[in-house]
């Protein structure tokens, strides 16, 4: 199999999480992907131009990470990280649901600060900052269900990783230790460990290896 990725995406993040729990890291070929570059090809993978983009052994194309990593853990050997339908599946989509919500404002909160500072809206930010909060603060509360690991827990552990590498002089642990204790461990899962780096390595590894410039937009 054959996964396109950027290095900084916690949603290529968290497919190699659950590739390494469910036991098919060893299947998968990680393919550097820029898509700002103008020349890149990923549109043949994913129409819409995003990685991860996720390519099968019989030529399938898959994207979207919820589905990757589902076909993943349907793959793999290790324990099912997506439970069968019934109340734990939806308790654990819907904790995988606010982690993706918090990845997805963050990137909103990223993308408006990249454009010229007479055109950045303050209160656009601030409104994405307060979706982030929200959902913080709802997982506060969830984390008794944060125990054992599933899609939901791998998901919001990218999510709270994203938070700490876009926003880092943002304090989102001090208002929510329950959550702040979670992640502590969590984070030191070798699936977690392993993949803070091993994403950036393989990009610089390849980009070097081209001659290109490692600028990822």
């Amino acid at each position: 199999m054959k996964l396109r990725y950027a290095p900084t995406s916690p949603y290529v993040r968290k497919c190699l999480v659950v590739a390494i729990e469910a036991e098919v890291r060893d299947l998968i070929e990680l393919v550097p992907t820029n898509p700002w570059r103008p020349e890149t090809t990923l549109g043949h993978d994913n129409p819409l131009g995003k990685v991860p983009a996720l390519t099968t052994d019989d030529g399938t194309t898959l994207f979207d990470s919820r589905v990757i990593c589902e076909y993943l853990d349907w793959l793999g050997a290790g324990p099912k990280l997506f439970p069968p339908p019934g109340p734990a599946r939806w308790q654990a989509l819907k904790i995988a649901a606010l982690g993706e919500g918090v990845i997805d404002a963050a990137d909103v909160r990223i993308m408006e600060s990249r454009r010229a500072p007479e055109k950045i809206d303050p209160a656009w930010d601030a409104r994405k900052k307060a979706q982030i909060e929200r959902a913080l603060d709802a997982l506060e509360r969830l984390v008794p269900r944060l125990a054992g690991i599933d899609i939901g827990a791998v998901t919001v552990g990218c999510a709270l990783g994203e938070l700490d590498f876009r926003f880092p002089d943002e304090d989102w642990r001090g208002a929510r230790p329950a959550l702040a204790g979670w992640y502590a461990g969590f984070a030191t899962r070798p699936s977690m460990a392993t993949t803070v780096t091993v994403l950036w390595d393989e990009w610089e590894r390849r980009e070097r290896a081209a001659g290109r410039s490692l600028q990822i937009g």
